[in-house]
């Protein structure tokens, strides 16, 4: 099994500091429609999210031949049972990894060999502290942050518990990507297929106003 890494300043894998050291975007494919942009877009690295268990055996193949780095979204595939039975399967498909919002799925995916994801909404303080104390337990290689602009409100402090970060939800521009990037994230995630298209080259100047950080409360 693989060691688990210290969530602070925690190593990124390095299939994925390859994969966004071009386009640091990952693209959220919903379903197949999407599927045809994604394969002729330069983004890497996409999540699978609404493809029924009986389409992810064509799907996750394909994009591994065309050089895609595929995590699935266990949550919410249809069909997919939530254990390691289902990750098993996502592993011998040729998926490199999983999503996920549960503790659970996460610990087992490790020892698999898949790259794991952790899913995160955070809502309030007593939400942050509980999201980080999973993380710290599951020690994901990444914690997908959502929505995106709470990035901004969370003390540093707070962030590097859950980095290696994916900024996701309510990505809808060049400038988003930017600022999720300035604050220490790895990539943003988007649905916004023009967004698969960003290079790094190509991001616009963050306001420096825009990462100044809130003074942490006392206790």
């Amino acid at each position: 099994m693989t060691p688990s890494p210290s969530r602070s300043g925690a190593p990124l894998d390095p299939r994925l500091t390859s994969a966004f050291a071009e386009v640091p975007v990952i693209a959220s494919v919903v379903g197949t429609q999407p599927l045809r942009q994604f394969l002729t877009a330069p983004a890497k690295v996409c999540i699978l999210a609404s493809f029924a268990v009986g389409q992810l055996p064509q799907v996750v193949p394909a994009l591994g031949r065309a050089g895609k780095l595929v995590f699935v979204n266990v949550d919410s595939s249809p069909g997919l049972a939530q254990d390691r039975g289902a990750l098993e399967f996502i592993k011998n498909m040729g998926a490199h990894g999983v999503v996920s919002t549960r503790l659970s799925l996460i610990e087992k995916g490790r020892p698999l060999g898949l790259l794991t994801m952790m899913k995160v909404f955070v809502t309030d303080r007593s939400n942050l502290r509980r999201s980080t104390d999973a993380i710290s337990r599951g020690a994901p290689d990444l914690v997908e942050i959502m929505p995106a602009p709470i990035i901004a409100r969370m003390s540093a402090q707070a962030q590097r518990a859950m980095s290696p970060s994916v900024a996701a939800g309510f990505v809808e521009c060049p400038a988003d990507v930017a600022l999720a990037l300035a604050l220490g994230s790895a990539a943003a995630a988007t649905s916004d297929p023009r967004l698969w298209h960003l290079r790094r080259d190509q991001l616009p100047p963050v306001p420096p106003a825009a990462l100044k950080r809130p003074v942490p409360p006392q206790e």
